[in-house]
């Protein structure tokens, strides 16, 4: 288990804006899109330099944008065009049984192609609370998780439930003494309070690294976030659609970013060689 004074904060951001937004100073941990690597040299050839200044490269599968995950061979060919240290395995949105029965079948095709040159990420999704700590266990024990991934809560939950609440998730993984030493833990996506749950998921020293567009999306329409609040997020495009961003609106996104990052506890900046 990597412990760390802050979680890593990956902006994501369109293509066209990595040397503004995404480029770290130092260079730590970027999430990357597969289907993007593979069909975006410069997108590629961005995401290969900062492997190369030390960034943890980690190659998402697509679900999210695309509506399914990418194919072993597409995720080790991504992985390999950037010198990614982990995968992110393919997932079903809330079904925890399908998501490890993809999640296998991948680790064991990924491994077949390319041996142990990746770590594997496992996302946690489940329909309740039994299936979760269900299939929680079968990533711990298996062979081939090296992560852990737990999505963003994006809609109220008036039950509590671990399956749709990450910061009750992660307070019983801690409290019930859950937390296995030989993983890394990861969060994916900013969820409905935002920046704002970071400064509670900073506790767990355990939880290396999140990512999200939130704070460039928002940024661009001229949204500012808010160091203590509250977290108002209106109904914004996704990452791909954004369109083209206003040169004026670059300094609230970086403000944006910064309000991130220090809820996270992060000292990343973006470098300045890009700015």
């Amino acid at each position: 288990m990597i412990t760390t004074t802050g979680i890593d904060f990956s902006v994501i951001a369109p293509p066209a804006y990595l040397k503004d937004f995404v480029a770290q100073e130092p260079a730590r941990v970027h999430h990357v899109a597969a289907q993007r690597v593979l069909s975006d040299e410069s997108y590629r050839a961005f995401f290969a330099h900062e492997a190369e200044r030390g960034a943890e490269i980690i190659i998402d599968n697509g679900l999210f944008d695309l509506g399914y995950a990418l194919p072993a061979e597409s995720l080790v060919e991504a992985a390999l065009a950037v010198s990614a240290r982990e995968i992110i395995l393919p997932d079903v949105m809330r079904d925890g049984t399908a998501t490890l029965k993809a999640s296998e079948k991948a680790a064991r095709e990924i491994r077949e192609l390319s041996g142990d040159a990746f770590r594997l990420c496992a996302v946690l999704h489940a329909a309740d609370d039994d299936e979760w700590l269900r299939t929680y266990d079968a990533f711990v024990t298996s062979d081939w998780a090296g992560a852990i991934a737990l999505p963003a809560s994006r809609r109220p939950d008036p039950d509590e439930q671990l399956c749709r609440t990450r910061w009750l998730a992660t307070a019983y993984l801690q409290s019930h003494g859950l937390v296995d030493d030989l993983l890394i833990y990861r969060l994916l996506g900013l969820g409905r309070t935002g920046h704002l749950e970071l400064i509670e998921q900073r506790e767990h020293e355990w939880i290396s690294s999140v990512d999200g567009a939130a704070p460039v999306i928002l940024g661009a329409m001229g949204v500012a976030l808010r160091p203590e609040g509250p977290y108002e997020k209106p109904s914004t495009p996704r990452i791909e659609k954004l369109g083209p961003i206003s040169k004026d609106r670059f300094d609230l996104i970086r403000k944006n970013i910064s309000v991130v990052r220090a809820a996270a506890g992060s000292t990343v900046t973006i470098a300045e060689e890009h700015r």
